[in-house]
């Protein structure tokens, strides 16, 4: 007969079995605890350290290119750059024709007669 109550009687449960379920869960824990440290606090320092490698290196390449390059250089592929982005754009007459079809047929008129009456 049903009484209603619904337990887990630990007593049939022996010591490894206990062990194992302790183990099992330090691990697991403990592995969720070093990834929260380390993409908590190690990723941000390596990338903080990364970045700040690449500014010098981008730093330095930007110096060295402003000591080669002389102003004149500069000026004629800038407007090399801007005649090309002119040349881009066509020349258009601005009239736009409209042409009016009337269709008796439609895809979506025919969907009235591929219907089933439930009547």
């Amino acid at each position: 007969m049903y009484s209603g109550y619904i337990g887990v009687d630990f007593s049939v449960i022996n010591w490894d079995a206990w062990q194992v379920v302790i183990i099992g869960q330090l691990i697991v824990f403990t592995a969720l605890l070093t990834l929260y440290l380390i993409f908590r606090y190690g990723l941000p320092a390596l990338f903080e350290i990364k970045l700040k490698k690449i500014a010098r290196s981008v730093g330095k390449r930007v110096e060295e290119m402003h000591k080669e390059v002389p102003a004149d250089t500069n000026a004629a592929i800038a407007m090399a750059i801007y005649l090309y982005y002119n040349e881009l754009h066509d020349e258009e007459s601005n009239v736009i024709t409209i042409n009016r079809v009337s269709r008796t047929y439609s895809p979506w008129s025919s969907k009235l007669y591929n219907m089933r009456n439930w009547q």
